[in-house]
């Protein structure tokens, strides 16, 4: 007899949010204002409590702490705000933070596009508040020498996926970032071709440990990181962790992806972390954690290779990289 040993990281089918809860949710966040006004008792209906999503920096409600924690320290979370990748707002790592104070995310839809039977634009919080929130610990690694432990909070991006019903034609998942040179500054500069684009293969958006992102350290994400909707994919390195999303595409073809078609001798489409495969201007062999001075040993697929290992078996991860 076959006896499956579940992962800490799955959760049991009871943990869902039942569709029709989620619909009396959104219901009463269309009414709930003048409800309110005429003294309704009782709670918000749904596991996401929220009259209005919490704005950056607010807490988040109801999060489900998750078995993904790799038993390390947490970088801090001012170190986390403020050192950032997100070219959008500069090319400085503390650029976005003073850039992107004032970028406002209310009201945010996300167009769903492609092969998929359920296409159309949804409010953001449509696409994440039919699910558990869950809080993971992940270690978080860029594609230069640095690296961040950062308990983020989300939902699987599988789940989102499963309810939007790709076709037997999607074998991708394309992602887009916000186009919008008023609002983000740092796109009226050329150092990449806007908007930012990302992708995945359906298997690789479609593992667990995939995660549709809205916040960090119970919180709404901040601007400078990606609000309200990023992703993270933890075992590649961060320039996969596309921020601001406002649009997802399932498509039979392999999409374009914003470093890859910069650089594509310096970043492919699949981005693992591979210590063996060094950046041809310095080597993916150690990392250093902010606020750290000595570096460690990378370990390959950023020490998730348990869960990830398997998707790329026939791969030759040198010409893949």
């Amino acid at each position: 007899m076959l006896i499956k040993t579940p992962k800490s990281w799955a959760l049991k089918e009871c943990d869902t949010t039942p569709e029709a809860v989620f619909k009396q949710r959104r219901h009463f966040l269309k009414t709930g204002a003048a409800a309110l006004a005429g003294g309704l008792a009782g709670g918000l209906i749904g596991h996401h409590a929220f009259a209005a999503w919490p704005k950056a920096g607010e807490m988040l409600a109801n999060i489900q702490k998750s078995g993904f924690d790799p038993g390390e320290a947490t970088t801090p979370l001012k170190e986390v705000s403020s050192y950032n990748n997100f070219y959008e707002f500069g090319t400085g790592k503390d650029e976005p933070m003073s850039q992107a104070k004032d970028f406002k995310t209310d009201p945010w839809t996300v167009e769903i596009a492609g092969a998929c039977a359920k296409p159309g634009r949804y409010d953001f919080e449509d696409l994440v508040s039919p699910h558990q929130l869950e809080e993971r610990i992940y270690r978080h690694r860029c594609v230069e020498t640095w690296s961040m432990v950062v308990p983020w909070v989300g939902v699987p991006l599988a789940d989102v996926i499963k309810r939007l019903e790709p076709t037997s034609k999607a074998r991708y998942v394309a992602f887009e970032t916000l186009h919008d040179p008023a609002r983000m500054p740092g796109q009226n500069r050329a150092v990449l071709q806007w908007p930012y684009v990302e992708g995945l293969r359906m298997d690789e958006a479609l593992n667990p440990l995939t995660l549709l992102t809205v916040g960090l350290y119970g919180q709404a994400l901040p601007p400078q990181n990606g609000a309200p909707l990023r992703l993270v994919v933890p075992w590649k390195y961060g320039f996969k962790g596309i921020k601001s999303i406002v649009k997802i595409t399932f498509t039979e073809d392999q999409p374009p992806t914003s470093w890859n078609r910069s650089a594509p001798h310096e970043y492919g489409f699949y981005a693992n972390v591979n210590p063996e495969v060094s950046h041809p201007r310095w080597s993916q062999a150690k990392e250093r954690r902010i606020g750290e001075f000595f570096k460690q040993d990378t370990l390959p697929f950023n020490g998730y290779g348990e869960e990830v290992e398997d998707l790329y078996t026939s791969m030759d991860l040198h010409k893949y990289f």
